[in-house]
């Protein structure tokens, strides 16, 4: 059984009234249970949810590492997955994942049947998304995974027809992503034309390791930003 979409129409919500949200994600693999709660404390204010995913975590991870931040925080807890083990029934909602991006069919349907019977079993809201690999300058572990090349910052009109197909397919976010510890983020040109023109909300990853780049991505566009490499070797500023 699905719960009702709550998170995703207050993400909808965001981006009508233009109230910008910021996602911290969490990497089970690099996770210590002893550091949770003052990991959590550090958090800027304006944290509006918890992403916790990874390209690659051991099985059983997730779902570790998702109770022991409920203990800590009410902040919504996403799941960001790599594939069907990190499904975890404690979270609040999985943004079901696309790579619409690439051409490997494990990562544009395979990986989503073989969830189904596990998310059926939850209380998890899901939310389809269409997640779109850009090139952030060095080679992600989701391209490594995934066995599927980025799209080229370049190729602005790739991206936002990309961006559409996803959406006339029913996806109801899409997700820009840079990879993890990317040397450069998303271009605001980039964000900027898929924002304005796609009708569904727009999140913006991967690099963004400061206020100012934070800043800039939200004026392009962007209605929600998640940072993660930053926050975990505490750095961002």
């Amino acid at each position: 059984m699905v719960q009702s979409q709550a998170y995703l129409q207050e993400i909808e919500e965001a981006r009508r009234s233009s109230q910008k949200l910021l996602a911290v994600l969490i990497d089970p693999d690099k996770f210590e249970e002893h550091t949770a709660e003052a990991f959590l404390r550090k958090l800027p204010s304006d944290v509006t949810h918890l992403l916790v995913g990874g390209s690659s975590v051991a099985n059983g991870r997730t779902c570790e590492v998702v109770k022991w931040l409920k203990h800590f925080t009410a902040l919504p807890i996403i799941l960001f997955p790599g594939d069907q083990n990190q499904i975890s029934a404690h979270a609040d909602a999985i943004l079901f994942l696309s790579l619409i991006s690439g051409r490997n069919p494990e990562y544009l349907i395979e990986q989503q049947v073989r969830s189904v019977e596990k998310i059926r079993q939850t209380q998890l809201e899901v939310i389809p998304t269409g997640y779109i690999l850009i090139d952030g300058g060095h080679e992600t572990a989701v391209q490594r995974v995934s066995n599927t090349i980025p799209l080229r910052q370049e190729q602005v009109q790739d991206i936002v027809n990309t961006a559409l197909a996803g959406q006339y397919s029913g996806k109801k976010l899409i997700y820009l992503e840079a990879g993890s510890g990317a040397k450069f983020p998303v271009s605001e040109k980039i964000i900027a034309e898929v924002h304005t023109a796609t009708t569904i909300p727009v999140i913006v990853g991967g690099g963004i390791r400061n206020t100012a780049q934070l800043q800039r991505a939200y004026a392009a566009g962007a209605d929600m930003v998640v940072i993660g490499t930053a926050f975990e070797n505490g750095s961002f500023r």
